[in-house]
């Protein structure tokens, strides 16, 4: 018997009942009905179309409906949706492993599938806890990161976000204290200064015998700020953790999978960590999945120490439908030539967006890859901007101070102008106070 849903969303109840992410239950954001999504199309219950440049969170590189991934969803529920990963295996989650150890470069094969970036982040942090232990040095328990990072809203993921722009600053008392250092202040496409990394090397020479590991969103800082840095900051930082004997973390949960146009963002470094997270994008938006995976020498040093086992488990770890999924988005990309979608879409976005440069009130205008980010002087009223762009017929979701693109690889250029178009029109009205 199929699911039926009565006509006309009862919006009433999802005001008083249903908490959206961060929002006041008190005085809740307006929220936009949905009743279907196709390719780069979101349908409204109203009949309107809008062009995503979100891709759901940065997760439907494929776009929405893909018969592609919804086949591969409808064989794997025939066969079974879920079965316990302690103990017990089964095809998709092996074929996952195989084409993320094919994808990542080496040493980079031991794999933990998880449930979500945060949970991703998560497990990172305590592979490398772990791996000290095993090493008899409990001592090393801290971790430091840059400012203005973004890496999930669970306990651990928070303590090592932005202690003032990162969303969790009332839970300060209560976090893990970890070691920040500023943010690397060399943009993408500007000459190294080796002073963008002076920072960071005083605190891994002056506490180095207490820290466990450097984490960071290696090129793109993402939720963070939106912020591009020089790649070699990451070849100095991996430089840097190996002199001073530190694990090293790549957060590539929102930057995997092409987004920066390289499979993965360390890539423009040609830089290996010691653990990568990777989520989002994993299975082309569709469910939560994501990964952990470390080098063999990690996973080999936890196991051989005490208590000889890795400490974490989740009850959904390596969910049969993600997976299979997971395996479908990954044979996509792997069959589309996702380099010339993204560089096609990056030459888009720098036109499109390039005439908000020149307005008063805005700050910056950056692209790279699928990422196209205007930042303003002052935050946006959150409401009024969205409630525009929707009436532009487009579905974008500003923060702080950044209006920001991360369409699907699949969009079109008609599609991408219409995006940019609507993003100029709405910084205007923003900047100038006309609506």
């Amino acid at each position: 018997m199929s699911q039926s849903f009565p006509k006309g969303m009862d919006l009433d109840f999802d005001r008083h009942h249903l908490w959206h992410p961060y929002t006041s239950m008190l005085e809740p954001l307006p929220v936009y009905p949905v009743v279907g999504a196709r390719g780069v199309t979101i349908e409204l219950e109203d009949g309107r179309r809008l062009i995503d440049g979100m891709s759901s969170w940065w997760s439907a590189i494929h776009g929405y409906n893909h018969p592609v991934l919804n086949r591969a969803v409808s064989d794997q529920l025939g066969r079974m949706s879920h079965v316990m990963f302690g103990g017990l295996v089964h095809e998709p989650a092996i074929e996952l492993g195989r084409r993320l150890v094919a994808l990542l470069p080496d040493p980079l094969d031991r794999v933990f599938l998880c449930d979500s970036g945060s949970v991703s982040v998560e497990v990172a942090v305590k592979m490398a806890l772990q791996y000290w232990h095993a090493r008899g040095r409990p001592e090393k328990q801290r971790l430091l990161t840059v400012r203005s990072g973004y890496h999930g809203d669970t306990f651990m993921a928070m303590s090592v976000c932005d202690p003032v722009t990162g969303m969790h600053s009332l839970f300060s008392g209560v976090l893990p204290e970890q070691l920040f250092v500023e943010a690397p202040s060399c943009r993408f496409d500007e000459p190294w200064n080796e002073e963008a990394i002076h920072d960071m090397r005083l605190q891994l020479e002056a506490h180095a015998g207490r820290i466990a590991a450097v984490i960071v969103e290696p090129v793109v800082q993402g939720a963070g700020g939106m912020r591009f840095y020089s790649p070699r900051y990451l070849q100095r930082l991996r430089e840097l953790c190996a002199e001073h004997d530190v694990l090293l973390v790549f957060d590539e949960i929102a930057t995997g999978f092409g987004r920066t146009g390289r499979m993965f963002a360390m890539e423009h470094a040609a830089v290996v960590p010691d653990i990568v997270c990777v989520g989002k994008a994993l299975t082309g938006g569709y469910m939560s999945l994501a990964a952990t995976v470390a080098s063999g020498h990690v996973a080999d040093t936890i196991s051989g120490g005490e208590p000889g086992l890795f400490m974490h488990g989740p009850t959904f770890m390596a969910n049969p439908l993600a997976c299979a999924v997971a395996v479908a988005s990954l044979g996509l990309l792997d069959a589309f030539d996702w380099q010339s979608a993204v560089s096609r879409i990056e030459g888009k976005l720098r036109k499109g967006l390039a005439p908000c440069a020149a307005m008063p009130g805005v700050v910056d205008v950056r692209v790279l890859g699928a990422i196209g980010v205007v930042e303003l002087e002052r935050p946006v009223e959150m409401a009024s901007i969205q409630k525009r762009l929707v009436d532009k017929g487009v579905w974008v979701r500003p923060f702080g101070r950044l209006v920001y693109l991360m369409p699907p690889y699949v969009i079109m250029d008609d599609e991408l102008d219409i995006l940019t178009l609507a993003v100029c029109e709405t910084v205007r009205e923003e900047v100038t106070g006309t609506r």
